[in-house]
């Protein structure tokens, strides 16, 4: 029995004081929710110019000032007053919530528990004027608000000792700063710790701030975005595979302005990258999500940071569409149009040899390989018809072809095994060609029989080709089993080999979604199985090693979720398997047509599991390389 209860007491109201300090620990959480708090009112004063000084992370003072609209001199007792606001006024305001702050309790709130000065001008008024622990009184300042808070929890002793070291607060300010700082461009921040400069912006475009904030890593590797449909518009950067993280700190998405964590938002753009990033990494981005505020609930959570949409099935697919098709651009094809998808009858239509992306029928590698070199350009004047930078740095009247010609027996195919049968670069001057036509050039080489070596417009472009291949092979395979149209390879001698019970009763069992796949399996034994027919895409792989690769993904997660949840990762397995290898020879013609699929493939810029799959080094970057010019 306990007999530790409280002792009895009558049900009585609570003085002022100790409902404000209640308040406050819903408000106030640490001195970066002061800050947060009080750089929302700023913005929603039409500030364009904040400074935020710090000391001992925020514990021993905060000081804000802003030049926004000032607060009138009669307003000052109501500014700090509990529930006392000029944001709204009425239930329909506050279901049309158009600013930052507007529950009338952060003033109030942070008073309770800190010493509050506040220190403001109007515009129209001959100088400012100061509250400070009730008082009202005249004050020098000039037009703006400056909001100075120190000692926080000195009546609140015990709220204090939960607090972290002085730089854990410190690192929670700045990134509150840092959050608000991405959403206002247009404002300019200046942030201090001690009396030492931290962080100055000025204003300027989202692209530039972004860049600032989070780094070159992610200004050299994000996309733009910019889409709407109806009341929703989302715009912002999504950045590659190549500017992951390990950690989810260089995610920010902001809804009406406003930096949210919200579940069905970060669920829709971890869904659109499921496709280019897979494992623990995290990707980053700067997203923005306007619409109506009638069409959101910002009110649902003390510190705003949640939200709650009216159709959130309607916003998460808006979301995931638009950073799904952001993804499916290259940096190769970025500056012209979205390549479209590769289709199951463009597959097909590869396989038949007819390539639906070049004019005219594919023709074969020999011939290929015979007619006019794309390299050579007019009056023999080396690399694609840059004198500057012709073979062996002079004018060689014989051009690369003729050198490609003298190492035939390094660029000799073997044809017998993982053949690449894809579509061939058409044969011109590389000169005569549009810049936008051939975004990664044409094929120099081969180096150690992983590389491609290309030249374009602006320098040389290294291809990783198995990564490449496996990513056109992949999505390939994705939109044929999209289109419910796999085409399939019949085999002329069935397959055959070892399986065990538990193989076989998976064929017995899930003979649709195999078949959905493009497989033809059966048993013909209670030990033996047969692969009668294959997905025509992988025609080329080993048969044996790729049905027990997809008898091991169905049997351990089910025919229906390996074909919805396990999809991406089953069809991986299976571009994998066929996708041209390493040390394989490949012939000049065979590397500009995978250059040539690379450029109208979706999300070509990576292999299935997020790494790059080519690099550009421009012109200046070599000469850098080779002190050319210094």
């Amino acid at each position: 029995m306990n007999t530790n209860l409280p002792a009895y007491r009558p049900i009585q109201a609570l003085p002022d004081n100790l409902i404000s300090q209640i308040a406050a620990g819903e408000v106030v959480e640490r001195p970066s929710a002061v800050v947060k708090e009080v750089l929302e009112n700023a913005l929603d004063a039409g500030a364009t110019n904040i400074t935020i000084r710090l000391e001992e992370g925020g514990v021993k003072r905060i000081a804000i000032c802003d030049n926004g609209r000032g607060i009138p001199p009669e307003q000052l007792p109501l500014a700090v007053a509990r529930h006392a606001t000029s944001k709204i006024s009425s239930l329909t305001e506050l279901e049309n919530v158009a600013t930052l702050g507007f529950r009338g309790e952060a003033l109030a709130s942070i008073a309770s528990v800190s010493l509050l000065t506040l220190t403001t001008r109007t515009a129209d008024a001959p100088h400012a004027w100061q509250i400070e622990a009730g008082k009202i009184s005249p004050a020098s300042g000039a037009i703006g608000t400056t909001v100075d808070v120190q000692d926080l929890y000195y009546n609140t002793p015990a709220r204090r000792k939960f607090l972290k070291s002085e730089q854990t607060e410190f690192g929670h300010c700045a990134e509150v700063v840092r959050r608000i700082a991405l959403a206002r461009p247009d404002v300019s921040f200046s942030l201090t710790h001690n009396g030492k400069a931290v962080d100055h912006w000025n204003v300027s475009a989202i692209d530039k701030r972004s860049a600032q904030i989070l780094g070159d890593a992610f200004s050299s590797a994000r996309l733009p975005l910019d889409e709407s449909a109806g009341p929703l518009r989302v715009h912002g950067f999504v950045g590659l595979p190549t500017a992951s993280r390990g950690r989810a700190d260089a995610q920010f998405f902001y809804v009406n302005g406003r930096f949210v964590r919200d579940k069905l938002l970060t669920h829709a753009v971890r869904a659109a990258y499921q496709d280019v990033l897979h494992g623990d990494r995290y990707p980053s981005y700067v997203l923005a999500l306007d619409l109506d505020p009638a069409l959101v609930d910002v009110n649902v959570h003390p510190s705003k940071i949640e939200v709650r949409f009216r159709d959130s099935r309607a916003v998460h697919q808006f979301v995931f569409h638009a950073v799904s098709r952001a993804l499916a651009q290259t940096s190769a094809t970025a500056f012209g149009t979205v390549p479209a998808p590769a289709t199951a009858a463009s597959a097909t239509a590869v396989l038949s040899g007819k390539t639906p992306w070049i004019a005219g029928e594919q023709t074969t590698f020999a011939s290929q390989f015979a007619t006019p070199s794309p390299y050579a350009g007019n009056n023999g004047s080396g690399f694609g018809g840059n004198q500057n930078y012709n073979h062996f740095g002079s004018k060689n009247e014989h051009g690369v072809a003729q050198s490609l010609q003298s190492y035939g027996a390094f660029f000799k195919s073997d044809n017998t095994n993982n053949s690449f049968d894809a579509p061939s670069a058409p044969s011109a001057p590389a000169s005569t060609l549009p810049e936008d036509d051939h975004p990664l050039g044409f094929a120099l080489a081969q180096l150690h029989g992983v590389y491609v070596l290309a030249q374009n417009s602006k320098g040389l472009v290294l291809v990783d080709m198995h990564a490449a291949h496996e990513r056109i092979l992949y999505e390939q395979l994705k939109n044929a089993l999209d289109e419910n149209a796999m085409p399939v390879q019949p085999m002329l001698i069935p397959v055959t080999f070892y399986a065990d019970a538990v193989e076989v009763g998976t064929v017995e069992e899930h003979q649709e979604t195999l078949k959905t796949l493009g497989f033809d399996m059966s048993a013909i034994s209670p030990t033996t199985l047969a692969v009668r027919a294959v997905p025509a895409l992988l025609k080329n792989a080993d048969a044996q090693s790729l049905a027990r690769d997809v008898l091991r993904e169905v049997r351990e997660f089910g025919g229906s979720r390996v074909l919805i949840d396990r999809r991406n990762e089953l069809l991986g397995t299976l571009a994998c398997h066929t996708a041209v290898r390493a040390n394989r020879s490949l012939t000049v013609p065979e590397m500009n047509a995978l250059l040539r699929q690379m450029e109208h493939t979706e999300r070509a810029d990576q292999c299935n599991h997020g790494r790059p799959t080519w690099v550009q080094l421009g012109m200046n970057d070599l000469d850098k390389m080779f002190l050319r010019g210094q």
